[in-house]
């Protein structure tokens, strides 16, 4: 029995074998911080790294041609001696690659991520790391699920099965109203008579209302009328359920 199991009722005797990070649970827990020590590196750090490597050979380069173009002049005797001028122009070099180091590259960095972050707050996209920012720049494409419950929050049944009492199972479409996924009037179905819903209706009324029972009782969701417009308060499957339960009840479903 692992830790953090949920048990409703009953007795048992156990024995504990593994306490803290050896059990299953602490295991997971270390995986989960494996999995977050092993973040991969942003583009804009990709990006920098790569410059820093070619500015530091660039730097390196034009150093070492500075030094030993001055070659004749660390003969000069104003040096006192060819080892200090070969330190002299070393020197040289060495301030000229500070010098050509951007100093102030991380300071114009963080100051441009925070002014995309303050344009992203006025759009109300609160983000919580200025690498985001950049990683959102460099995004080309997104791809994005585009249901309804994404769209709109909003669900319906299109679809349900009843077994036909020999072993089968008969599936019903459920009209779609327009306007609105909640709107329980269907016009093009109201009245319809004569089709095999009705007669299995007729029939099975008892086996039809309990799903519509079920899908009411075991509901904490409800459809409220609003200046005549349906709005679904809670769970969008529930509320889906609830719109179910009355096109059953007003006999609106198709075979």
């Amino acid at each position: 029995m692992f830790s953090s199991t949920v048990i409703n009722y009953g007795n048992a005797t156990g024995i504990v074998v593994y306490t803290g990070m050896d059990t299953a649970i602490g295991r997971v827990q270390q995986q989960v911080q494996e999995a977050a020590e092993e973040e991969e590196d942003t583009p804009l750090k990709k990006k920098l790294d790569e410059f820093a490597e070619k500015l530091s050979i660039l730097i390196g380069v034009v150093c070492l041609l500075v030094w030993v173009m001055n070659y004749n002049n660390m003969y000069d005797e104003i040096h006192g001696g060819f080892v200090k001028g070969c330190i002299y122009y070393f020197k040289i070099a060495i301030a000229l690659a500070v010098a050509a180091i951007p100093e102030g590259l991380p300071a114009v960095i963080t100051t441009c991520l925070a002014l995309g972050t303050r344009k992203m707050a006025k759009n109300n996209a609160i983000v919580r790391r200025l690498p985001s920012v950049e990683t959102l720049g460099c995004t080309t494409v997104i791809c994005s699920d585009k249901t309804g419950t994404l769209t709109k929050n909003q669900m319906t049944v299109v679809k349900f099965g009843m077994c036909d009492g020999k072993g089968g199972m008969k599936v019903y479409n459920v009209p779609q109203s327009t306007g609105s996924a909640y709107n329980t009037i269907t016009k093009e179905t109201i009245g319809k008579k004569n089709s095999t819903f009705d007669a299995d209706y007729a029939n099975n009324q008892l086996l039809f209302h309990s799903i519509a029972t079920g899908c009411t009782i075991n509901n904490t969701s409800r459809i409220d009328i609003n200046n005549g417009k349906f709005t679904a308060v809670g769970n969008p499957t529930n509320c889906a359920l609830l719109v179910l339960a009355e096109k059953i009840y007003g006999e609106s479903v198709d075979v």
